[in-house]
């Protein structure tokens, strides 16, 4: 007899073992052997189900004030502008609409992830994170979008990406664009030190540069030397041969400041808030690995740069990880926990500080794999509420996640969603294929086949018309998920030379398959498909019906006009 506790298993003796007659009889108690002695495992929830658990946690009228799930519909535009920047096409949502798969939601998230698409969202995301849509200096943005892009079709770490950005210092061509965030800052220690902070820990430190912050206790003067203690001693130097800029680096110089406050005098060795000084190793004998000399880059034995990527990301650094989870919670679910987004301090803290805590030791578990991250986020109750607050829902000044928010599209998401829309994006990449295949007829089919070819292609061909968004919508400097409309947006829209061309009826485009249309119900289905990616009510179709009737005397002259209408819409220019 084996105990293992409240339950008690009758085995044979061994030597009876080889007495039993039946195979059937020996697998049977093999199975009683294995469940009586095998380690048991606590079965841990799936990260997203933990999450939802927390957001709920001790409030008895969250479940009954939630709003309900988003429908089909609203699911697939959502989740196909976050994880690909683009809404759905018109096909694409009376498939998703009619599969019957109570798994096709979780199947979805999976293929969009799996995507060149995401790489290429990623990729505007991060960009415009970490450079902030500032003009380029040093290195292209091409290069660099390019960079990014490659890193997020391989599922690069974010650990990785930043040890990389922090570590190379652009004299190799290969890694020279992940040297963009250095190199384009000039190494300005005000810039640089600032940036630092704020994108890669949460905390803007520019006012604790001359003093403690004045109004955050939490950000003193040592933090904000502590970061330029690692960049102190480089320096920009430009090739004389190259004309390329890198950097190079002195093996001297310490850093000291004074408040001009208190008139208190301070140094610091190389630190990251308020974890311990990296002191310098003993200075040898000579301390260069290559000597300062006029045109020469002076590279040290000991680089205090180098200890930089290592000191941010350290499992030690608990801001490092607060912040890009913090960001990818605001990406996903329209505010971070903590907002602004680089005003982590304790007078700012999370709003649920469960939640922030479980999704710190998920991304840890799975060694910084933002996309993990992203998937658990998109997988919760949370993300997947409609936007439409109960009538009984209680209204708080804190976000509690009982409903969606709403999030303003992006250029980059307005721009091909509006390509999506008009049917820009069809037409271009359909025109690049037969291109392709009548240049090489033995290769082309294939080629034009694959998915990585298509999105490449069709970038390389529409990205012009993208800039043109980014330059008309995109804002310099801290991103905020705030929405504010300007003159020159409002004008873009209402008489844009681009837009208007798309609105011309030509080949398969959306004005023109409208056209096409016999019935004015079949025209309002078909255009809030493929500008709304949801079917009409009847109230919305009739609203059709009736423009169209007073237009109907003008060959539908009133359609590009309808098209215009539904783009410049409060509900196209948001992910809700």
């Amino acid at each position: 007899m084996v105990s293992t506790g409240p339950s008690c298993y009758f085995l044979p003796e061994s030597r009876d073992l080889m007495s039993l007659r039946s195979i059937p009889q020996l697998l049977t108690y093999s199975a009683i052997l294995i469940a009586v002695f095998a380690v048991p495992v606590s079965a841990q929830p799936p990260l997203h189900e933990r999450i939802d658990a927390a957001l709920n946690n001790g409030d008895p009228q969250f479940k009954k004030q939630a709003a309900a799930s988003a429908d089909d519909a609203t699911f697939l535009r959502r989740i196909t502008l976050d994880l690909t920047g683009t809404i759905p096409p018109a096909e694409k949502v009376r498939a998703f609409v009619a599969d019957s798969a109570t798994d096709k939601r979780v199947q979805e998230i999976d293929r969009l992830l799996a995507s060149p698409e995401y790489a290429r969202r990623m990729q505007y995301v991060f960009d415009t994170m970490l450079m902030e849509r500032h003009p380029d200096k040093h290195v292209p943005a091409k290069d660099w979008r390019n960079y990014l892009r490659l890193s997020f079709l391989e599922n690069r770490h974010w650990d990785d990406l930043v040890q990389e950005m922090l570590t190379v210092d652009g004299t190799d061509e290969k890694t020279r664009p992940a040297a963009k965030f250095l190199l384009d800052r000039e190494l300005k220690a005000e810039q640089v030190t600032r940036d630092l902070g704020r994108l890669f820990l949460g905390r803007d430190l520019e006012c604790a540069q001359c003093h403690d912050h004045p109004n955050v206790n939490d950000y003193l003067q040592r933090h904000y030397h502590g970061l330029n203690a690692f960049l102190s001693r480089s320096y920009l130097f430009r090739d004389p041969k190259t004309k390329k800029t890198s950097i190079g680096e002195k093996a001297e110089g310490q850093v000291a400041f004074t408040s001009v406050f208190t008139k208190e005098e301070g140094k610091t060795a190389p630190r990251v808030l308020d974890l311990p000084e990296i002191p310098d190793p003993k200075i040898p004998e000579e301390p260069y690995k290559v000597k300062p000399a006029r045109n020469v880059r002076s590279i040290p034995v000991y680089s205090r740069r180098l200890q930089l990527a290592d000191a941010i990301t350290s499992t030690e650094n608990q801001a490092f990880q607060n912040n890009i989870v913090n960001r990818l919670w605001a990406l996903m679910m329209g505010r971070g926990l903590v907002e602004p987004l680089d005003m982590w301090h304790s007078d700012n803290p999370p709003t649920h500080p469960e939640v922030l805590k479980l999704l710190t030791t998920g991304l840890q578990e799975q060694d910084y794999d933002l996309q993990y991250l992203i998937r658990e986020l998109a997988l919760t109750k949370a993300y997947q509420r409609n936007s439409h607050q109960k009538a009984d829902a209680k209204s708080t000044d804190k976000p509690d996640y009982r409903v969606g928010l709403l999030k303003p599209l992006s250029p980059e998401q307005l721009a091909w969603s509006m390509m999506q829309a008009t049917g820009i994006t069809e037409r271009t990449l359909n025109g690049l294929k037969a291109k392709k295949i009548k240049d090489d007829p033995q290769k082309g089919p294939k080629l034009t086949a694959d998915a990585r070819w298509q999105e490449e292609a069709l970038h390389d061909a529409l990205w012009r018309n993208v800039d043109s968004f980014t330059v008309t919508f995109g804002t310099v400097g801290a991103q905020s998920s705030r929405f504010d409309a300007s003159a020159n947006q409002a004008l873009f829209l209402l008489n844009g030379p681009l837009i208007q061309s798309w609105l011309v009826p030509g080949g398969n485009n959306l004005t023109a398959r409208l056209k096409k249309l016999e019935s004015e119900k079949e025209i309002a289905e078909e255009l809030y498909l493929a500008v709304f990616s949801r079917f009409p009510d009847e109230s919305e179709i009739t609203q059709v019906v009736e423009f169209l009737k007073v237009s109907q005397q003008e060959a539908h002259k009133g359609i590009p006009e309808l098209v215009w209408a539904a783009l410049a819409s409060d509900e196209f220019r948001f992910n809700h």
